[in-house]
This record gives C-alpha cells, sequence and structure tokens, in this order.
C-alpha cells in the first residue's frame, strides 16, 4: 500500500527516485542521513522515497508527535519518539535498534530545519557502535530527485565529514540558503 501512494504521490508532483538495485540492498541495515533538511516536506518525500526503495526505515522524532492524539500515525510512518528533555542515551539505543534488525535508521544530523554551522555527530558514533555502514540519503529540490547513491564505512570522524561534505556539496535543499554543506 505504502509503495503505491508514494509511487503515484511522486509521479504527480514530478519528482524522481535515484538508487540503483546494488545500492538499495547494501543500505539495508545502515544509518542513513537525510539532508538537506531544510523543509517539513523533506520528510514527505524521504519517506515516500523509501517505500519506493522497499527498504524498512525509522526515524527519529520528538516523542509529543508519537502520543495517542496522532492516532498512531507517526508510529505507523516508523517513527520513534524521543524525549529531548531528557539526557537519554540515544547512541546505545540507537545502535541496540540497528543491532536487532534489518533496518534503516534515518537521521537528519542537521538537528533542525534552520542553517547551523556544523553537523552533530550522534550518525558517526552509532554507526559505529553498532558497527554499519552510513547511507547518504538526499533531497535534491533543483533536480527534483531524492534517493540514496552512495554508502561508506566511517573510519574517524574528520574523514567521515569530509566525504559527506564531498557529497552533499551540489545537493539544493527546498530553502538553499538554510543548508550548509560545510559539516565541518
Amino acid at each position: 500500500m505504502k509503495y503505491i501512494i508514494s509511487k503515484i504521490a511522486l509521479w504527480f508532483i514530478g519528482w524522481k527516485v535515484v538508487a540503483s538495485e546494488e545500492v538499495i540492498r547494501k543500505a539495508k541495515n545502515t544509518v542513513t542521513i537525510a539532508a538537506p533538511h531544510t523543509s517539513n516536506f523533506d520528510t514527505f518525500l524521504a519517506l515516500a522515497t523509501f517505500w519506493q526503495m522497499k527498504l524498512p526505515m525509522k526515524f527519529l522524532i520528538k516523542d509529543f508527535y508519537t502520543r495517542w492524539y496522532f492516532f498512531g500515525l507517526i508510529t505507523w510512518l516508523g517513527g520513534i519518539g524521543v524525549n529531548r528533555s531528557q539526557r537519554n542515551n540515544l547512541v546505545d539505543v540507537s545502535a541496540k535498534l540497528l543491532q536487532e534488525g534489518k533496518i534503516n535508521l534515518i537521521i537528519s544530523p542537521e538537528g533542525t530545519r534552520r542553517r547551523t554551522d556544523t553537523w552533530k555527530s550522534g550518525f558517526y558514533y552509532i554507526a559505529k557502535k553498532a558497527q554499519v555502514n552510513i547511507s547518504l540519503g538526499f533531497v535534491d529540490y533543483k533536480n527534483k530527485r531524492a534517493g540514496i547513491e552512495k554508502i561508506i564505512t566511517p573510519t574517524t570522524l574528520e574523514e567521515t565529514k569530509a566525504k559527506l561534505t564531498d557529497f552533499y556539496k551540489d545537493i539544493q535543499g527546498k530553502y538553499p540558503e538554510k543548508f550548509n554543506p560545510n559539516i565541518m
């Protein structure tokens, strides 16, 4: 059902999903970066893209959105509620999720839809702890395409961030002024 809904929705708005069969196969059970994240519409595009690729995924979201009055919709979509006012060990919890099942944990390392000077590095520590690769997911508004084109193995934090900076330098968010592709 999700596949059909996403296929129609992406066709209707003129977006293309970019991911080879090999990349989709290798992307299972990875930490997936979702960038740039400059608009709420990015979430819709990311969900539709994952449904098209038939990749099981989960994403972290403020626990407010997983409360009863949303009737389980966000949880059904793959949301995992996080209480950001408490110190949770999200790295350990997220790594355990990845070790237990074949999912993609989608993380937006920008941490906000506003422009930031640097990205948060939790994605790196989760991947290292879970001993999984990092999929480079993207939404490119300039070319109306979304998907995963590259998968990297995390090495040092600096080397990994340098690879990400290189990959995302030409990808344009909905609001380009809110995206800083120089993530160091």
